[in-house]
C-alpha cells in the first residue's frame, strides 16, 4: 500500500492511539516466510513522532476491519495491558454458513493446538485454555446469517472455531469451514473496538465500514431482517 492509501484507511488518531481499516488479505506483520505486510508502511503514520507505531494486537490475513495501533512505548504498554485485562469491547461481523436456531447466545468451548505442526491452527480441546464469545443474529435467509460475535476472551482463530464447531463456519474459510470458491474471501470483519483509554471519560468507539467482499450479502441479510442498513456502514 502506498503511504496515501494506508492513512486514507485510518479511522481514529490522537496522541496515544491509531485505529487503522484493515483490507482483507494482507498480513499486519512479516511471518516466519517474510512477504509483504501492513507493518511495511507504518512509517506513514508517524505524524510527526520520531518512531514508527507498533500493533496493540493483531488480526488474521483474510479479516478486515479495526486494528489498532500504538503511537509510542507508552501507548503500547497501556494498550497491551487493556487487551490482557479484556477490558478492550471487540465486535465481530461474520457471515455463517447456514445459522444458529436461537437469536443469540454464548459459546463456551476450550480451544487448543491441533497438533505441532499446524502452527496456529486450533480445534475444540477439553484441556485447552478457556475460550468464550457471545453472538446475536443480524439477519439471515434460508442458506446464510449475519453474526455479530463478541469476543470475551482472545484465543487464537477463536470466532472462526467456536462457528464452525456449532455448525456454522464462517463462509470462505479454508481451514475451518467448507473452503471458498474462486475469489472467494473470507467473510468476517472487525466492526468495532470499544478501548477505555482515558480515565474520567467514556471509552472511545470506533468502527469500520463494511468491506466490499462482503457489502453486497450484508446489506441483503440486513434487509431481510427488515433493517437498512446506513450508507456509513456499507461505504
Amino acid at each position: 500500500m502506498t503511504p496515501e492509501e494506508l492513512q486514507s484507511r485510518l479511522l481514529y488518531r490522537d496522541a496515544l492511539l491509531l485505529v487503522l481499516d484493515k483490507p482483507a488479505g494482507i498480513a499486519v506483520h512479516k511471518g516466519p516466510k517474510g512477504g509483504a505486510s501492513l507493518e511495511d508502511g507504518f512509517s506513514a503514520l508517524r505524524f510527526g513522532l520520531p518512531r514508527d507505531p507498533a500493533l496493540a494486537h493483531r488480526l488474521d490475513r483474510e479479516t478486515s476491519g479495526c486494528l489498532a495501533l500504538g503511537r509510542h512505548r507508552k501507548a503500547l504498554e497501556r494498550l497491551g495491558a487493556l487487551f490482557k485485562q479484556g477490558k478492550i469491547g471487540k465486535c465481530y461481523w461474520a457471515i455463517v454458513e447456514g445459522g444458529p436456531r436461537e437469536e443469540e447466545g454464548l459459546i463456551d468451548l476450550p480451544l487448543g493446538r491441533l497438533d505441532a505442526a499446524r502452527g496456529w491452527w486450533m480445534k475444540v480441546d477439553p484441556s485447552g485454555a478457556g475460550a468464550r464469545t457471545r453472538w446475536r443474529v443480524l439477519g439471515r435467509d434460508d442458506k446464510r446469517a449475519l453474526l455479530s460475535l463478541t469476543p470475551l476472551t482472545g484465543r487464537t482463530h477463536q470466532l472462526r472455531v467456536h462457528c464452525a464447531a456449532l455448525g456454522f463456519p464462517i463462509l470462505g474459510d479454508r481451514i475451518y469451514g467448507a473452503g471458498a470458491g474462486a475469489g472467494e474471501m473470507l467473510q468476517l470483519h472487525a466492526r468495532a473496538l470499544e478501548v477505555p483509554l482515558y480515565k474520567n471519560k467514556d471509552p472511545l468507539r470506533v468502527e469500520a465500514p463494511v468491506p466490499p467482499h462482503m457489502r453486497e450479502h450484508v446489506a441483503d441479510l440486513l434487509r431481510g431482517a427488515g433493517q437498512k442498513a446506513a450508507p456509513q456502514i456499507l461505504t
